[in-house]
């Protein structure tokens, strides 16, 4: 049993279009693109690139513990716990501290 199929549409730029109308399987590649996209979409601003006015106290907090730090091996930027807090962290969930 296949799943039902919905056709959505949507306006690109002309010049879009003609790199599009040259793939071999363009419905294929633009699924595959979605969902790659939708994929690796943020999760707390879900791609908007923007955070609301209420999640903003909340990544406030966030970040006195955390801190935006970059790889050095393959310079993508990520966050990371601070020690302090990763002690916490630790004592609370074991109970003693680490």
């Amino acid at each position: 049993m296949s799943k039902k199929q919905e056709i959505i549409s949507f306006k690109v730029e002309e010049d879009l279009a003609e790199v599009i109308k040259q793939l071999p399987n363009r419905s294929q590649f633009i699924r595959q693109a979605l969902l790659a996209a939708l994929d690796s979409t943020c999760p707390l601003c879900q791609g908007t690139g923007q955070i609301t006015q209420a999640q903003k106290p909340h990544l406030n907090e966030f970040l006195k513990h955390h801190s935006l730090q970059q790889c050095d091996s393959c310079e993508a930027v990520f966050f990371a716990c601070d020690e302090h807090h990763e002690e916490e962290v630790q004592t609370h969930v074991s109970g003693s501290p680490g």
